[in-house]
């Protein structure tokens, strides 16, 4: 079998989307579709956050996925938001990513829908990375591995499932992922933002986010 992280950022795409009964019912699908590549760190990973799913009452898993990327707002899953916080830079990065998506989108059979959300939405990098422009999407998240470190060591200490998501999709980059907020912020060679964003943390909050949201397409079925 060859490898394809096309197929791992898919499947870890429709893993942070909200667990809705359209997710609940791919489960198997996903699985289907991990047990098709090689073994690898990251098909682990997914695998077992997909069986993980599989056992869990879908309202609670509802309840936990509000808590964690809505109302906790700890973990983020928009990266510019890791880089600029409430600063004035972040529309410009907003914008960039959205140029970056359109431009990749035109080079193959995928239409950019965010469906309300924003460009920067990992789940929405992720599929684009799988979808569209595999290369583009892969530099995409090299360029914010900080913020996908920083989403991955978050969740890792409150105790959740979900922190295997983001290890898996760091695993797909290269170098070895963060340690600490320290190294992961070190990756992104610049200091946080100067400007306030509400808390005193080093890293910023996220805007609360739509808790119907998810990704829009998987492996053919768009």
């Amino acid at each position: 079998m060859r490898r394809d992280w096309r197929v791992v950022h898919q499947v870890a795409a429709w893993c942070l989307g909200y667990p809705d009964e359209e997710l609940i019912a791919k489960l198997p699908l996903l699985r289907s579709a991990l047990a098709e590549q090689p073994s690898s760190e990251p098909v682990r990973l997914l695998r077992g956050f997909v069986d993980t799913l599989a056992k869990q009452d879908p309202h609670a898993l509802q309840h936990v996925y509000v808590e964690l990327f809505d109302l906790r707002r700890h973990q983020t899953l928009h990266l510019s938001y890791w880089r600029d916080g409430d600063t004035r830079r972040r529309g410009e990065s907003l914008a960039a990513f959205k140029a970056r998506l359109r431009e990749g989108s035109a080079k193959g059979d995928w239409l950019v829908d965010t469906g309300g959300e924003l460009p920067d939405h990992l789940p929405m990098v992720l599929e684009y990375a799988a979808l569209a422009d595999p290369a583009g999407g892969r530099e995409l998240m090299i360029e914010n591995r900080s913020a996908l470190e920083l989403i991955r060591l978050s969740l890792t200490e409150r105790g959740s499932a979900y922190a295997d998501v983001l290890a898996a999709v760091c695993a797909t980059l290269p170098g070895p992922s963060a340690k600490d907020r320290r190294e992961a912020l070190a990756m992104a060679r610049a200091e946080p933002p100067r400007e306030s964003v509400g808390i005193d943390l080093p890293f910023p909050t996220s805007p609360g986010t739509s808790p119907g949201t998810s990704p829009a397409t998987m492996m053919g079925a768009r």
